[in-house]
């Protein structure tokens, strides 16, 4: 995107691509629909950062990343939930479009260019040996430290932090939880839990998770998990438009004799993978009405960060101008992941 906006100025642009071809991650982002955007723009998408964004949002907003996509002949449709996607579900007639056009605008790009850091200007390690590159301006859109087989593993870290850019630790953002299941829980290996609320600390999110071999991971889980590394106990609602009242009344009008098992199925009509979640996590004795409005769930911490989908972490935004200057670097530029935000948008 910068590439073009810069070529559309005038401006002569290098796009030096560390993997082998280029939109790596937008690719992957197109395997579950590729969300461009969403219909009302709202800059509390970008959370903490909201802020910081909203002018910039203003400038180039929810209605200009539709429109340009459209120009790129991918037409748009907004889903039940505001989100918008291409009708074609996938990133990859876009690309192709976008690639064709930066060609045509003289945008030139190398693949398998990885910066290796400053050597008098911008080092790289290409298939041609060592090269160096003393650019008028750069921009540095590296990804932050997840993901790394897409190209993004955080190196760039301390060759900025040695230029004076201040940094804050990575964390991984937007990401699964683990969990040492039981061998009953393997047959829900896959499936969704849906419609539950999940609550820590301060927050609390109403969606849906997946039980994996691996744990729990989800838009559920993501919205909640900066208080989870805080160290906030995490609550699981598995009924959340029910009272626990109603939900005692429920099990309690079950024939006599009837299992537990056949309670949670008939009076509250639960979905098999949450009555599994039920007896996994439930001590005998325990009062399951009340479990079922908050469960504890037991965890082993987040999953490893080049699992998350995005990161916490990177360059501190006061390490950086308006404009997204690194005020330690004038002419360089640091945008996306590389900067210090957690949002549901990454």
């Amino acid at each position: 995107m910068a590439a073009e906006t810069l070529s559309g100025a005038g401006r002569r642009v290098l796009v030096a691509e560390r993997m082998p071809s280029l939109g790596r991650k937008l690719l992957m982002a197109g395997k579950s629909g590729l969300n461009l955007s969403n219909v009302d723009g709202s800059p509390d998408w970008y959370g903490e950062a909201a802020g910081r964004m909203a002018p910039m949002l203003a400038a180039f907003g929810a209605g200009d990343v539709r429109r340009w996509a459209e120009g790129l002949g991918q037409e748009c449709f907004a889903g039940p939930t505001g989100r918008v996607f291409p009708k074609a579900m996938k990133a990859s007639p876009l690309l192709r479009a976008w690639l064709a056009r930066l060609a045509e605008a003289g945008v030139e790009w190398r693949t398998r260019w990885r910066w290796t850091g400053f050597a008098d200007g911008f080092a790289f390690e290409t298939p041609g040996g060592a090269r160096v590159l003393r650019p008028r301006a750069a921009v540095l859109a590296l990804g932050g430290a997840s993901w790394s087989r897409l190209g993004s593993d955080g190196a760039w870290a301390p060759w900025l932090a040695e230029r004076g850019v201040p940094l804050v630790p990575f964390e991984g953002a937007n990401v699964g939880l683990r969990v040492d299941w039981s061998p009953h829980m393997a047959r829900h290996f896959g499936a969704p839990a849906k419609d539950v609320m999940l609550s820590a600390g301060g927050l609390s999110s109403r969606g849906e998770f997946a039980v994996s071999a691996r744990g729990i991971e989800g838009g559920a889980v993501y919205a909640v998990d900066r208080a989870v590394r805080a160290g906030a106990p995490l609550a699981l609602d598995l009924l959340p438009g029910r009272s626990v009242d109603e939900v005692r009344a429920a099990l309690g009008r079950g024939r006599r004799g009837d299992s537990l098992a056949n309670r949670l199925r008939k009076g509250l009509r639960l979905s098999p993978v949450k009555a599994a979640l039920l007896r996994e996590w439930v001590p005998e004795g325990a009062d399951v009405a009340a479990a079922v409005k908050a469960l504890a769930v037991p965890h082993g911490g987040p999953r490893p960060m080049d699992e998350a989908i995005s990161v916490a972490g990177g360059v501190a935004w006061e390490g950086v101008d308006e404009g997204l200057m690194l005020r330690a670097l004038p002419g360089v530029f640091a945008c996306g992941e590389m900067l210090d935000w957690e949002a549901p948008t990454g």
